[in-house]
């Protein structure tokens, strides 16, 4: 097979690489290949941000700005992009790019290690925010930078430093000669290649029915450990996330349409549009550099039981959409497992769409995300209910749970056990119960079986109160009655109280 030719912008100006191993990642590209040290390894596995690097891709008109994790983002992914890491952000001159400048006023790096990463994380929200006339609040800055780790918990004079930015001296991206730039060398699929990554649907179709068994990535941060953790070399990679046609969302009347190669953040923000209760969860799903480069796709076809979209899509009633050049097939998401990261996909058959039915009238949707951080962090428990009542009669309930079992699994004994019946506590402690009846997970890392059985049932408790309107009785309702907002970082830490709060 021949080479392919991996080209992006860097700097102003077009780096070519050829002879580039189909599982080679964006961090190693960069550091052994480029010499280019400033991006540090850390987890190894998108965990701890300190290997934030930018990507640049123009789309509707404009430059869209990511900060994704270089450990786990393959190499041959970047190509027709522009990047951006830590040694890009100084002036030839040598003067800081504000976010550099605001880390150094404000005291915003100790050891240094995770330094580069919190500045290329603080870039993207510069180029994102600040110069698109946005204000970096500190619960934005929170948000955004939950995907990287501080081992000498510097976190508050960093979170400083981000909403210190936009009072510095503005620098800005030519992106209409940026643009011009990317338009020059737009990646064209190449079929002789061991790195296949086709631009359209019919494309990507022919690629999987000749080459069934090219690895599929669609944004790599599950399949990027294998290569990091396990050594896995791939012979062929099929890479989903370029097809034009699974990189949209459709709304239709009764439901809206996620194609399999629209990245997390871009899902999460499409489901929240229509379900606002779900920002805190959407936020929660590991930090913004992994939403950035996986795929809501990816996370369904992975099928791990500890993958939080799928309670979630479960709940919602959720179907999948499988193609290939035979035709298609629809059919429930949870009857895509067939056990362990095993599924019904045939060897020529792609995940294409997701399709999310819209908010039903008096539903009442909760999900559960328990794990021992509560940023970036993997679920022991997650359990998703969705509930209508008629009158106060249980007309409909629809139950996803993962971390219970080998699969992301639909509660469906709960569900008839509820059908029908009053909503009342007696009837809310009967399906605890039989919740915790219905799953017989077992222990790991993350919790015991014991645990994960008592957490069912108590957030079925829990759901319950939410449901009669009873409030605080989850961390994120607790808001203190003291905002840090820092007033000026040069002469040191000094807070005021948000108005109306003394």
């Amino acid at each position: 097979m021949e080479p392919k030719t991996i080209s992006f912008i860097r700097r102003g100006e077009l780096v070519c690489l050829t002879n580039v191993p189909p599982e080679r990642t964006l961090l190693e590209l960069l550091r052994e290949d480029l010499a280019l040290p400033g991006t540090k390894e850390g987890c190894g596995e998108g965990d701890c941000g300190a290997c934030t690097v930018v990507l640049g891709e123009a789309r509707a008109g404009q430059i869209e700005y990511k900060a994704i994790n270089s450990c786990i983002r393959l190499a041959h992914s970047v190509d027709g992009l522009a990047l951006w890491t830590v040694e890009d952000l100084a002036a030839e001159d040598g003067t800081q790019h504000p976010a550099q400048e605001a880390m150094v006023q404000c005291h915003g790096s100790q050891c240094g290690f995770c330094t580069p990463g919190f500045v290329m994380s603080l870039f993207g929200m510069y180029q994102n925010h600040v110069c698109r006339g946005k204000a970096i609040t500190r619960e934005l800055a929170q948000e955004e930078l939950s995907g990287n780790l501080c081992r000498c918990t510097g976190y508050r004079p960093i979170l400083d430093a981000a909403q210190q930015m936009a009072s510095l001296p503005a620098v800005k991206v030519d992106e209409r000669a940026l643009a011009r730039q990317l338009a020059q060398i737009a990646p064209a699929a190449s079929a002789s290649s061991v790195y296949l990554s086709p631009t359209g649907l019919p494309e990507l179709l022919a690629a999987r029915a000749a080459h069934p068994a090219a690895q599929i990535v669609a944004g790599c941060t599950d399949a990027g450990l294998w290569v990091t953790k396990m050594h896995i070399q791939f012979g062929q990679v099929l890479d989903v996330t370029r097809v034009q046609e699974l990189r949209q969302i459709e709304l239709y009347p009764h439901h809206i349409a996620i194609g399999a190669a629209v990245t997390l953040t871009e899902a999460f923000d499409a489901l929240v549009a229509q379900r606002p209760q779900l920002k805190t969860f959407a936020n929660r799903f590991a930090g913004l550099p992994v939403r950035n480069s996986g795929t809501l796709g990816g996370n369904v076809a992975n099928g791990s039981p500890i993958g939080d979209s799928m309670p979630l899509l479960i709940a919602l009633g959720a179907n999948v959409v499988l193609m290939s050049q035979r035709g298609h097939r629809e059919m429930p998401l949870e009857q895509l497992y067939t056990g362990y990261r095993k599924n019904v996909m045939a060897a020529d058959e792609v995940l294409a769409w997701i399709k999310v039915p819209r908010p039903r009238e008096g539903e009442f949707l909760r999900v559960y995300k328990i794990s021992k951080r509560f940023d970036d962090d993997i679920s022991a428990v997650c359990l998703a209910i969705n509930l209508r009542l008629h009158g106060n009669t249980v007309t409909r309930v629809d139950i996803g749970a993962g971390g219970v079992a080998a699969t992301p699994v639909r509660a469906a004994n709960t569900e008839a056990f509820l059908f029908n019946k009053p909503w009342t506590q007696h009837t809310a402690r009967a399906a605890a119960a039989s919740l915790r009846a219905e799953f017989k997970p077992i222990s790991d890392m993350r919790a015991s079986a014991a645990y994960r059985s008592e957490v069912l049932g108590n957030l079925t408790q829990r759901f319950w109160l939410e449901s009669q309107g009873v409030q605080h009785i989850n961390l994120e309702a607790v808001i203190p009655d003291l905002i840090r907002d820092p007033v000026d970082c040069g002469s040191g830490p000094q807070w005021q109280a948000r108005e109306g709060k003394a």
